[in-house]
């Protein structure tokens, strides 16, 4: 009996500390902050040496899912079942997450240091948010997930809207966290929907919501269901659209910005958005059946990462570019999964290139997840960074820093290793997935492969143009706060519980790319090799990482992958010029001074005003129409017949007069009518 079969301790733990934090926090020191602290680092270790036990162990080797499941209750004759699920994915989400969510916590102890008692109700909604993800991580059914699914919902509705009675910054900010939370709910509520819907088609389909089951042969699945099938990955995309902020539904996570900095690291890094990412990746069995549909999926992301980057372009929220960057950055992950999917289901078809096909697939499908990985390392710093930056100057406006980087030295160059690593410079982490996403997007095209190809050169050049703009503003916003001459009034570099994961989070931003491909060889397949076995393809064939010699990287040797290092370097050097080389204009900063162009980008293409025309328009009406079905049929209903009996009741207490000569009179009526009754029925009805 191993570490692995206590994997379930993983969500257990932080749960755990969610009780002891809310119940006992106020009685403790930080308020519960070091119980928060514990519970995430015991669930960081245990995920590690579960996830060693299962990357030497025979599943690993035979290429198999650790399982274990209990009947959670019946429902006629189908069973729901919860239970444990462990893959390589599985163990990956479990360690990014929750190591990165122990660095945060840390950080938290110095940044929420000054909040008195609501730093209780704070940790214990963070210990819960963890409980979220990491329970999703480890799911064995898609019912057991969409229940820790919608636990993140849940605690994203409360920490984005922490400040919602008391902000720092006075009654209009708490107004701003308080519509901002309910933006976040309800625009992921939308999403939920749709994939609550798909996952009553894929139980309609399959009879069960267990993976086992449902990856067991998803291909007699789109066999049975040729129609069916499509619509209901359709309505399960529709979620992650929401929960991961693609577009349309990608507004709500700028404003999410209105919680602590904090929890925007854990909703970007660590939880959150990264669910939606999981959800594709986890489901990928099913989806490589459709491949129509993952030119659609292709397209979302491929718009998403270059649309939200130009929003970045020229925004002065130190934390809004960064949310920005996210978006951009889902995209590529969406677009990189979306693009394996599509070549995948190609290779299903069979012909001569269905071999080909799996290797990339399944290197596309690796790139996916390894820059979610990527991403989260140094998102989490860049988040944590601005945190610091924000802490000491007290402002998120970048025209009121510059030169930071003296009085914040460990803040200025941690960041300045997460933007180049998002900006996909050599060595550092961002390098080694960013490029084989775009690579991904182009292989359909370049090798020639299906009806599409067309539209992979397209997102392909997207993907380019993103990865221009990306580095341009990334180093935008580091020249405007770390550069020239200082703007503002800052306090200096921050406590060392802040300082301390900054410096673990850069070492990770800078190797963990390197790591993932140095240990490919570790046990009998890769990390990554292994993540992409079982993805769909036909019973008894695993992808050849293993048997080519040929790494992740290997793969896509006949595509230049130069050309995105020269654009980011680009981007980079005209970043310099514009905010470093040219001496600072404050005029040149204000609205009024810029074309319709520059205005209409900085007020987000006005989509929150569309957002709230859309919502009014048919919000508005739909209300209009239950409120009418609620009046005239429910409540008209409940009050006719109140009424009916209330009418009844008067009629009849007319008669109720007092008089004993009224009631023997009544009696006397009564008598006579029942002697007519017995009468008419002798006459006409033949007798008794």
């Amino acid at each position: 009996m191993g570490i692995l079969d206590y994997v379930w301790l993983v969500p257990l733990v932080p749960v755990v500390c969610f009780v002891l934090a809310g119940l006992f926090g106020k009685k403790t020191p930080q308020g519960g902050g070091y119980i928060a602290v514990a519970g995430a680092a015991i669930a960081f270790i245990i995920a590690a040496l579960a996830s060693i036990d299962y990357w030497t162990s025979d599943y690993w080797a035979n290429n198999q899912a650790y399982t274990v499941d209990m009947t959670w209750m019946m429902v006629g004759t189908f069973e729901i079942n919860f239970g444990v699920y462990i893959d390589s994915l599985s163990c990956i989400m479990m360690l990014f997450a929750s190591f990165i969510s122990t660095l945060i916590f840390i950080y938290s102890i110095g940044y929420m240091d000054d909040q008195g008692e609501k730093k209780t109700r704070y940790y214990a909604e963070v210990s819960l948010f963890l409980t979220g993800m990491l329970g999703l991580a480890v799911s064995s059914n898609y019912l057991e997930m969409f229940v820790f699914w919608e636990i993140m919902g849940l605690c994203s509705y409360l920490l984005i809207g922490f400040w919602s009675f008391t902000h720092p910054e006075g009654d209009e900010a708490s107004f701003r966290a308080s519509s901002a939370a309910k933006k976040a709910f309800l625009v992921t509520r939308l999403g939920d929907v749709c994939l609550m819907a798909g996952l009553f088609m894929v139980m309609y389909m399959v009879g069960s919501l267990d993976y086992a089951a449902v990856f067991a042969d998803p291909a007699a699945i789109a066999d049975k269901y040729p129609t069916l099938l499509p619509i209901a990955i359709l309505a399960m995309f529709a979620g992650v659209v929401g929960k991961s902020a693609q577009f349309p539904l990608h507004d709500w996570l700028p404003d999410a910005m209105a919680g602590p900095t904090t929890v925007s690291a854990l909703i970007h890094a660590a939880t959150m958005v990264k669910a939606g990412i999981y959800l594709v990746a986890r489901s990928f069995p099913l989806f490589v059946q459709c491949g129509d549909v993952m030119v659609v999926v292709a397209v979302i992301g491929g718009f998403t990462a270059i649309y939200t980057a130009s929003m970045a372009l020229n925004n002065m929220n130190i934390k809004r570019v960064l949310a920005y960057s996210t978006l951009s950055q889902l995209g590529y992950m969406v677009l990189a999964l979306g693009s394996g999917a599509y070549m995948i289901s190609l290779g299903l078809e069979g012909g001569a290139h269905a071999e080909e096909l799996f290797l990339l697939g399944g290197a596309a499908f690796a790139a996916g997840v390894m820059h979610m990985v990527n991403h989260a390392f140094f998102k989490a710093l860049l988040f944590l960074g601005s945190g610091s930056v924000i802490h000491a100057v007290g402002t998120e406006d970048m025209r009121h820093m510059g030169g930071l980087r003296h009085k914040m030295p460990i803040t200025a160059y941690t960041m300045l290793i997460g933007c180049l690593s998002i900006a996909g410079i050599p060595i550092f982490s961002g390098f080694w997935s960013k490029d084989l996403v775009l690579e991904a997007a182009f292989a359909p095209y370049h090798h020639g492969f299906g009806d599409a190809g067309t539209i992979f050169l397209i997102l392909f050049i997207l993907g380019m143009i993103t990865a221009f703009m990306t580095a341009f503003y990334m180093f935008r916003m580091w020249f405007m706060t770390f550069c020239g001459k200082e703007r503002g009034h800052c306090h200096g570099e921050s406590p060392y519980n802040m300082s301390v994961p900054l410096i673990i989070l850069a070492v990770f931003a800078t190797l963990s790319g390197l790591l993932m491909l140095v240990f490919k060889n570790f046990g009998s397949y890769g990390i990554l090799e292994s993540l992409a076995v079982g993805v769909g393809l036909p019973a008894g064939r695993s992808l050849p990482f293993h048997t080519g010699g040929e790494t992740i990287v290997q793969i896509f040797k006949e595509i230049p992958t130069y050309v995105a290092l020269v654009l980011a370097v680009a981007g980079i050097g005209i970043a310099y010029k514009l905010y470093v080389a040219t001496p600072y204009d404050e005029e040149a900063f204000k609205p009024e001074n810029h074309g319709a162009l520059y205005n209409f980008n900085a007020k987000r293409h006005h989509f929150p005003e569309l957002y709230n025309w859309i919502s009014w328009k048919f919000g508005a009406g739909i209300a209009g129409i239950v409120n009418a079905f609620d009046k005239h049929v429910i409540d008209g209903t409940v009050n006719g017949l109140s009424n009916s009996a209330c009418g009844g009741g008067d009629g009849l207490s007319a008669i109720q007069t007092g008089y004993v000569r009224d009631y023997a009179g009544l009696v006397v009526v009564g008598v006579l009518a029942i002697l007519a009754i017995f009468a008419l029925i002798f006459l006409y009805g033949g007798g008794f």
